[in-house]
């Protein structure tokens, strides 16, 4: 791998630290989609109209970031987050407050469109205010608050379950809203204000016309279908293993842990290296993560299938968002992280339908081989094609920049 020169002695902006602050207690607030299913079958839905809930929520998610792409780069990344937070809110009270299937599947629809308006918003804000050289560090760092909060608020959910699924509904519509009065309070108006002449807008047209983009948003996109077997694919062979679903417990608690331990030290190391090889390595070992957990019959091997996977999903923590955010150009950050948002959710999708249906036909073996397969595909091909990212754009770059990005790119 080309080692790179970093300063980690550059200080990141308050902006950054702000938004930081908002994405951890909005994830510690995360609770309705992980009890969802609970919550639905407490009301008497059947397996059916369950799948009719979850998938309304799934169709919404596929909209909602190519869509807070679009308003985060026209109206601008501070509004479209805030207003996406408080939308996010009224949504999980419709969905709380709904009385029947019809009810329950549109409000879920319109949960899943706004829960994801923040995200491209929230990236490209980022991408504003943190030189080149740090991004990568500063969206691991985000993806490590993601990871810190996302057991907090398991726990938190299982204690305020047992008085009430209400709770969990007015504690995540809270968050939100807190979210919003952080990034409200914290980052003045003015972040979102265009300079004279305004700024050129990126369509989606153009932002798919970057080749370079499109390779990660393939990439990814077949990493995540891999890295979302943990999932599909990981329960269906817990229980193949004819071990009780209390087993995935010590699984999360492995994974979560070793997420909040090294990505802080992995962050800073792996910002020396080119992004796109870290990143190949990275899927590589959360593939044969995934591969060994075809062949584990105990809850100690499987913890150990976790271990792998693990290290694999911190050194891709945070490099990829930060690669997208050196590609685009200037006024494109939304459209271009929305692309890449939008890759994890078809990814979800095609996981969702695939997984499950090789794990029947063909076995755990088959799928965890599969997983294998497509992770050291996409290996391959980021070693292949990471030269065409060692030139960045002119266009894409301001001045001052272009030379830590080139650094930061090769």
């Amino acid at each position: 791998m080309t080692i790179v020169k970093t300063d980690t002695a550059d200080r990141l902006p308050r902006v950054f630290w702000i938004v930081f602050a908002g994405q951890l207690v909005n994830r510690i607030g995360s609770m309705v989609a992980t009890f969802l299913v609970f919550y639905l079958t407490s009301r008497g839905l059947t397996v059916a109209g369950i799948g009719v809930v979850t998938t309304a929520l799934g169709v919404g998610g596929l909209l909602s970031q190519p869509v807070g792409g679009f308003l985060a780069d026209r109206f601008g990344h501070r509004l479209t987050l805030i207003a996406g937070m408080v939308a996010t809110a009224g949504c999980m009270g419709a969905l709380g407050a709904a009385q029947n299937l019809p009810l329950l599947a549109i409000s879920a629809a319109a949960l899943g469109f706004v829960g994801d308006l923040y995200r491209p918003a929230a990236a490209a804000l980022v991408a504003e205010v943190v030189p080149l050289r740090r991004r990568s560090y500063a969206y691991g760092l985000i993806f490590w608050a993601i990871n810190l909060g996302y057991p907090v608020a398991g726990v938190s959910a299982g204690l305020l379950a047992a008085h009430g699924f209400w709770l969990l509904f007015a504690t995540d519509a809270f968050t939100c809203l807190l979210f919003a009065g952080i990034i409200a309070l914290g980052i003045p108006a003015t972040v979102d204000r265009r300079p004279a002449g305004g700024r050129p807008l990126v369509g989606y047209r153009t932002a798919f016309a970057d080749f370079r983009l499109r390779w990660l948003v393939i990439l990814t996109c077949g990493y995540f279908v891999v890295y979302s077997q943990v999932f599909f694919g990981l329960p269906l062979a817990i229980t193949g293993a004819g071990l009780p679903p209390s087993s995935f417990g010590p699984i999360v608690v492995v994974n979560g842990v070793g997420i909040v331990c090294l990505q802080p030290f992995a962050s800073r190391l792996l910002a020396r290296f080119a992004p796109l090889r870290v990143l190949g390595v990275s899927w590589l070992f959360v593939g044969t993560g995934m591969g060994l957990v075809g062949f584990a019959h105990t809850t100690t091997e499987f913890a150990l299938a976790a271990v792998v996977w693990t290290v694999g999903e911190v050194g891709a923590g945070g490099v990829a968002a930060g690669l997208v955010a050196n590609l685009a150009p200037t006024g494109a950050h939304g459209r271009y992280q929305a692309l890449y948002g939008w890759s994890q959710a078809v990814a979800k999708v095609i996981a969702g339908a695939v997984g499950p249906a090789v794990y029947v036909t063909a076995g755990p073996a088959a799928l965890s081989i599969g997983c294998v397969v497509v992770a050291l595909g996409c290996c391959v091909t980021a070693f292949r094609v990471a030269p065409a990212f060692h030139r960045p754009s002119s266009r894409n770059i301001p001045c001052a920049d272009r030379q830590d990005a080139r650094r930061a790119a090769c």
